[in-house]
């Protein structure tokens, strides 16, 4: 991704996809992260509102963009190996394994719905796949993502409900606790949800992995006006926003069964169509779009960053803002955290060549590799 010839298009999927998962994030980290897919989760209008476009715009959307923006990583990884002649399998296995630790600390210390943890144990399948051709890729990755949208709505609403005490707990914690008992209750919970969230996500990931190998492998990621997005544009970003918003409103005010179904169901849709636009948007910047882009390149900093802050932030060890705003305010201030985040990291970058958490990635990845 180095030259005169980098591809624009990563780097805009990145910078869109770290704004919409911190909306996603945010309802788990500023309010109950226990309660059920079939529960009513807004008190009022305005919160029904916000987590009916939060649920239909962005909720499992933007997970599809960063997973198929880690099958892109590892395609460019092959390449920049084969090129400067260094041993892919051991660069790759040391990647998983510091994606590995620093996703087992996220979820531990600051946020249980980590998915870098996630990403190592199915990215370790994907390297299964990494000599396959782009048709062969391609065919399992849809067929993982139909698979996924078949198990995940009967897994996740067959969720018993948590009990009374054990919520109580966690508002208790979360308000009126030190960092240690947040650290203490996250673990419990980061430890009972990997399981299922390996079934539920990991098949998801997967095939969004084989998608962005292939977007690599046939070239086209490197092709913002390639035909396959114009097509994904024209025959899945309008089908697939509009049925995930109705999703999203029959889960909100309706019967949530077939709510969450259809939600989930069209996500892929809505992600391709996304993408899509974003390869339309994906043309040579000025100087401040230039800066975010390359801000945006740290988007492991960014990601943690804003697990760190915004959990300080809403914990009673920090603000003490932990349900105590509505869930507007509580995007708007995700929103701005991870703005903040992207203006340290323009400058952070302007005086290195990788962001913090990218430098500690590279030095695992590369321990005792001569390069």
């Amino acid at each position: 991704m180095t030259g005169p010839a980098r591809a624009l298009m990563p780097d805009y999927l990145r910078l869109v996809a770290l704004f919409g998962i911190v909306v996603v994030n945010v309802q788990f980290i500023a309010f109950s992260a226990l309660g059920s897919f079939a529960d009513p989760l807004a008190e009022t209008l305005r919160d029904a509102i916000t987590l009916w476009l939060v649920n239909g715009l962005a909720l499992l959307k933007t997970y599809g963009l960063f997973s198929f923006m880690f099958g892109v990583g590892l395609g460019y990884l092959m390449r920049s190996a084969a090129q400067r002649g260094l041993p892919f399998g051991r660069l790759y296995r040391n990647r998983m394994i510091g994606l590995a630790i620093l996703g087992i600390a996220h979820g531990c210390l600051f946020f249980p719905g980590d998915i870098l943890v996630i990403y190592a144990v199915t990215g370790s399948i994907l390297y299964l796949f990494r000599d396959w051709p782009v048709g062969r890729l391609v065919r399992v990755g849809v067929a993982l993502l139909v698979l996924q949208a078949l198990i995940a709505p009967p897994l996740l609403l067959a969720v018993p409900e948590t009990p009374p005490d054990i919520v109580a707990m966690e508002r208790a914690i979360l308000t009126e606790g030190g960092f240690l008992d947040a650290v203490l209750f996250r673990s419990i919970g980061f430890a009972v949800i990997m399981p299922s969230f390996l079934v539920i996500q990991g098949i998801s990931a997967l095939g969004w992995f084989c998608l962005g190998l292939a977007a690599v492998k046939s070239g086209m990621i490197d092709n913002a006006a390639h035909p396959h997005w114009r097509r994904a544009r024209r025959w899945c970003l309008g089908p697939g926003v509009g049925l995930s918003l109705a999703g999203a409103a029959i889960g909100q005010w309706g019967p949530p069964i077939p709510g969450v179904a259809l939600t989930i169901a069209v996500a892929p849709i809505t992600t391709l169509g996304y993408i899509g636009l974003i390869a339309a948007l994906s043309r040579p910047p000025g100087p401040i779009m230039a800066q975010a882009l390359t801000a945006g390149g740290s988007s492991l900093s960014i990601y943690l960053g804003q697990s760190i802050i915004l959990s300080t932030i809403f914990a009673g060890y920090g603000l003490d803002l932990w349900g105590a705003v509505d869930r507007l305010s509580a995007v708007a201030i995700a929103v701005a955290v991870t703005a903040g985040l992207m203006g340290a990291l323009m400058i952070w970058r302007s005086r290195f060549a990788l962001g913090p958490f990218e430098w500690v990635l590279r030095n695992i990845t590369y321990r005792r590799i001569r390069v």
